[in-house]
């Protein structure tokens, strides 16, 4: 399997199909880079070379015990696009990688990117402080935690079928295979990584790397994600940003990607493009 190893040893999975301007994406918590297979089918037969990486002690890369932080997902997506000698990147990142995808920006700056776009993504700060009192309590994580340390297959089970594809809402038709892939995706990652991952994508600020970002983002939000409340993110996020648009998505859930992937990759498509 192709990786590339870090400088603290970490051995990062990674796929990369096609040629042409390549476009990196960024997974959600907690799941691999399979989440983005819709996308990479779609953008590798429009001419573009598409790569995706498992996130350290998620999906097929080392489950390490520590490093599980914003510093350390931006460095290890440095270091793929460094291996791999990319330039001129379109960058996408959904939830927690678009959280991925703007500290990488900001850390290691512009020279290989040309576009970004984050999806349904944590930026600025998802928990709740007296400077973002919008957010959600600490209490919300804690719960998050506790399910995840008390049985994480039941756990990735409820949120898959529930709140992350809007499957609770009426009228929503339950769509299983979605369940059972996303839950496949995140019981092959590591319950540490995972476990540490929540205050990784909860208590992360990223308002000054949103600042500093000058290429153009398209903020991709859907107004009715049960994971990360439209209000405090996405337009808090477009208007941080020197270059940003910010597109909303009436009755979209979190993980519109795959819900609505014909929407997005055709939106995604017309952004790069444009």
């Amino acid at each position: 399997m192709p990786k590339v190893v870090t400088d603290d040893g970490v051995e990062i999975f990674y796929k990369d199909w096609g040629s042409g301007q390549p476009i990196v994406f960024s997974h959600g918590w907690p799941l691999s880079a399979d989440d983005w297979d819709t996308q990479m089918l779609f953008f590798v037969q429009q001419g573009y070379r598409v790569i995706a990486h498992d996130r350290r002690g998620h999906g097929r890369s080392t489950q390490v015990g520590d490093g599980h932080d914003m510093d350390h997902y931006a460095d290890d997506l440095a270091a793929v696009t460094a291996h791999l000698d990319l330039h001129d990147a379109v960058h996408v990142g959904h939830s927690t990688g678009g959280g991925e995808v703007v500290h990488y920006i900001a850390r290691h700056g512009e020279s290989r990117v040309a576009k970004a776009a984050i999806i349904s993504a944590v930026p600025p700060l998802m928990l709740q402080t007296e400077a973002n009192p919008g957010g959600l309590p600490q209490s919300v994580f804690d719960d998050l935690r506790a399910q995840l340390a008390a049985n994480r297959s039941e756990f990735y089970t409820a949120l898959a079928s529930g709140p992350f594809y809007g499957f609770n809402r009426p009228g929503v038709e339950m769509r299983e295979p979605l369940v059972r892939n996303w839950w496949r995706q995140g019981m092959t990652g590591g319950a540490k990584a995972h476990y540490d991952g929540i205050k990784a994508f909860s208590a992360t600020d990223f308002t000054e790397d949103l600042r500093r970002i000058t290429v153009p983002v398209l903020v991709m939000h859907g107004d009715d994600d049960q994971i990360v409340p439209y209000a405090d993110s996405a337009p808090l996020s477009a208007e941080l940003l020197q270059n940003g648009t910010l597109k909303t998505y009436q009755g979209f859930p979190h993980g519109m990607p795959t819900t609505h992937a014909d929407v997005i990759n055709a939106d995604l498509l017309e952004f790069i493009e444009s």
